[in-house]
């Protein structure tokens, strides 16, 4: 099992995410735990009403949201029942069995997942402390569910060779399915939290992929200067449509501030993956004696690897990325190496290109020239023999064998027997 916990200074946002999954039909709530009445007959505000009632209670306490998602192994079936106990259990070992909480069930992930929603202010109106809450009480508390419930350890070998967490295809945000906060918002929270970005412009490269951008501004308005961010829905051409969303009014908080906190862990994250997204790439290379820059694109999705080509206004190639979709990382050509630069790719474009039209001038050439040895060599003979196309002959002799590897033995002439009468 794998803990997430998310400590936050809105409760209505948390609780907003939670229930527009259960509006998409994507999660559903199967705990209400010190909410009176049924919880299928309890609506919006009214739950958030409860949790109101206990922050009035604390006013000055501005961090009182508490978002804690408990994920379990792939192979493991779980009931709406045992995922009751369970999230009851844990409650209970962090110190939140008295606390009123929300669990809903999620179904948007290839593995079975739960998201609980609470405070962290008393009916008594203190407030429990949440430092270091992740290793003191959550770790303490996973460990010993995964013991009484028989659940996949986390430190596991089946969790390392079956990764726990097996993310759900996201699909792209289209302008007017969905409110166009809503669907910025599922992507942008799918983005930020599965895949391992070291800059605004390689979240941007992975944001595109799903038809969302982020906004900085231009350089002299007030937004640039004080970091501001927003986010767009883009069209079919690439290009924002609809008013933009500010990150500071999403759930997730996906300001720049908070995503440049990120970075340096992503770069950590993102380093074992390194090498097999280079190998991906050069397996591209090796499979075709040529291959043009939009055939490269093309057979890198096959892998796997979205290619965005970066350009000037006068249509130049000045850098490129690569989206990693199977090991969800973003990388910049040159953090790859030389050779994976849009520099490098050019020149890989165009030696491969070069190398083949070499090859296929050099072939007539040869020809030629073993086509006239043999009409000086062999000109007698040719006037009593059918006529030949020494360019057919030359050019089979030339092309490569794929067949067994050994060479075929020639067929010696038969010298003709002059019969005497």
């Amino acid at each position: 099992m794998v803990t997430k916990i998310s400590i936050g200074k809105s409760l209505r946002a948390m609780l907003h995410y939670n229930e527009n999954k259960v509006i998409e039909g994507e999660a559903s709530l199967i705990l209400a735990s010190g909410f009176a009445g049924d919880i299928d007959q309890i609506n919006f505000n009214q739950k958030l009403n409860r949790f109101n009632h206990l922050l009035q209670l604390k006013p000055n306490v501005k961090t009182n949201a508490l978002h804690i998602s408990l994920n379990f192994h792939s192979s493991e079936t779980l009931s709406n029942f045992k995922l009751q106990q369970i999230a009851a259990t844990y409650m209970d070992k962090i110190g939140f069995g008295d606390q009123p909480f929300l669990v809903y069930r999620h179904e948007d992930a290839a593995h079975s997942h739960m998201h609980i929603v609470t405070t962290n202010i008393t009916p008594q109106g203190e407030r429990i402390d949440l430092h270091d809450i992740g290793r003191k009480l959550s770790e303490p508390a996973r460990k010993a569910i995964e013991e009484d419930y028989k659940l996949v350890k986390a430190e596991s070998k089946d969790f390392k060779q079956f990764p726990v967490i097996k993310k759900a295809n996201l699909e792209k945000a289209k302008y007017g399915r969905l409110p166009t906060k809503r669907a910025i918002s599922n992507v942008i929270t799918a983005v930020t939290r599965d895949y391992a970005f070291t800059s605004l412009a390689e979240l941007n490269a992975a944001l595109k992929c799903f038809n969302v951008v982020a906004l900085r501004g231009e350089e002299h308005t007030a937004m640039f200067v004080k970091k501001g961010l927003m986010y767009s829905i883009l069209n079919e051409d690439g290009r924002p449509i609809g008013v933009p969303v500010k990150a500071s009014s999403l759930y997730t908080k996906p300001t720049l501030r908070n995503l440049e906190q990120q970075f340096e862990k992503n770069n950590r994250r993102r380093k074992p993956h390194k090498e097999d997204l280079k190998l991906r790439i050069d397996r591209i290379f090796q499979s075709f004696r040529s291959i043009a820059q939009s055939r490269f694109e093309v057979e890198a999705r096959k892998h796997g690897i979205a290619v965005m080509f970066r350009q000037n206004e006068q249509g130049q190639v000045f850098g490129v990325t690569f989206v990693d979709h199977k090991n969800h990382c973003i990388f910049n050509g040159s953090d790859l190496g030389k050779t994976y630069s849009a520099k490098g790719l050019s020149e890989r474009f165009s030696a491969q290109t070069r190398s083949l039209g070499e090859t296929r001038t050099a072939q007539p050439r040869a020809a030629k020239r073993m086509e006239k040895q043999f009409e000086t060599s062999n000109n007698r003979t040719l006037r009593d023999q059918p006529s030949v196309n020494f360019l057919e002959m030359a050019l089979a002799q030339t092309k490569p064998d794929y067949g067994t590897g050994v060479p075929k033995r020639k067929k010696k002439k038969k010298q003709q027997q002059q019969l005497t009468l």
